[in-house]
């Protein structure tokens, strides 16, 4: 059935959105054309303000809208442990689990695998944290799949270079989760990291 090239147009713009598929898009579509005008221009001015305004923070890659990001003037966080992550989202994700040190954000959309090497990442604010003497830890928080094993790795052997602690979260089992159905790597890993009862 066609639409009205407008409306095709706002669902095929939807669609470029990440878990957004053609019905959920439709869906929002048609909710949008419900809201008054009015609503419609906050919403597509909040969009662009956004992407406009937003930007990672230069001294740990979180994003912010002020120089330095909210996190890095907040004077209360553990200046000694330093959480390295892939993406702003992760670090929304540590937030919520209580996480009071500090952080460096990638930002990077990586595929080591597909040549897009380490000398694509820039590490001198990184290195810059690390040779203030105030990080004793870094906390490898990044992504348990091959290109985030080959960055640990990486990072975990010019982070001990500077004699700086490397830990990384752990990997395991999830709670809820039946063994019977867990993959061989999962099931590795959480016998790795096992620890006593």
């Amino acid at each position: 059935m066609r639409l009205a090239r407008p409306l095709e147009n706002l669902i095929d713009q939807l669609l470029i959105l990440p878990t957004i598929g053609p019905k959920t898009a439709q869906r929002l579509a048609l909710f949008i054309l419900k809201l008054p005008v009015g609503e419609v221009r906050q919403l597509a001015q909040a969009m662009v303000d956004c992407r406009e305004k937003v930007y990672p923070c230069p001294r740990c890659g979180y994003l912010t809208d002020v120089e330095p990001c909210i996190i890095c003037r907040d004077e209360s966080r553990d200046q000694s442990i330093l959480c390295v992550a892939e993406e702003a989202s992760d670090i929304i994700a540590m937030e919520r689990t209580g996480f009071r040190g500090c952080y460096f954000v990638l930002n990077k959309n990586f595929n080591l695998m597909e040549d897009k090497g380490l000398e694509e990442i820039d590490l001198q604010p990184y290195m810059e944290r690390l040779q203030s003497g105030k990080v004793k830890e870094v906390v490898l928080a990044l992504n348990p799949d091959i290109d985030g094993e080959i960055l640990s790795r990486y990072l975990a052997k010019i982070t001990a270079a500077q004699e700086v602690k490397v830990t990384r979260l752990a990997h395991g089992l999830p709670v809820g989760g039946d063994i019977e159905f867990a993959d061989e790597l999962t099931l590795r890993r959480a016998l790795e990291g096992r620890k006593e009862f």
